[in-house]
């Protein structure tokens, strides 16, 4: 016997079951976002290359690290990081929820940079608004990093 399944006021589209919400929250990429792949397609405009995707020899497994010059970049979207620019609302359905999860995404986010900066990493983290707003000025932020000589410091 099928199930029938209940529709929205509108009749656009069914009421979302925990399981059908369970699967469309996972699938939602975690690696080789659109933000990731614009970045990267500019970095290889711009002739930097010589970089490991999703490298998992670090902590935190950065979206772009260049391993010759321990520099870890990673690639934060603005909604699930919480960006500090642009500040994305919580959703007004299960805040609660929302909020304890963005909370531990930003905490997860300190302690990977804590962990890659105590072992003598560089890190760079380019929010998904910057990308969108001057993605020239973020290819320029890891140009800087690259060219800087440590030894003159």
């Amino acid at each position: 016997m099928k199930k029938s399944k209940i529709y929205l006021r509108d009749g656009r589209a069914p009421i979302p079951t925990k399981e059908l919400t369970s699967r469309i929250m996972s699938s939602i990429k975690s690696k080789n976002t659109k933000p990731e792949l614009m970045l990267r397609k500019a970095l290889w405009h711009n002739g930097i290359k010589g970089y490991r995707l999703h490298w998992n020899k670090v902590p935190g497994r950065p979206d772009i690290v260049f391993p010759k010059k321990k520099i870890a970049v990673f690639v934060n979207g603005c909604y699930w990081h919480s960006c500090p620019y642009c500040k994305p609302p919580t959703p007004k359905t299960h805040s609660d929820f929302w909020r304890e999860k963005f909370e531990r995404n930003v905490k997860r986010d300190f302690l990977k940079i804590k962990l890659l900066n105590n072992e003598g990493w560089r890190t760079l983290t380019i929010w998904e608004c910057q990308l969108k707003k001057n993605i020239i000025q973020c290819v320029d932020s890891i140009s800087v990093q690259l060219n800087v000589n440590l030894n003159n410091s």
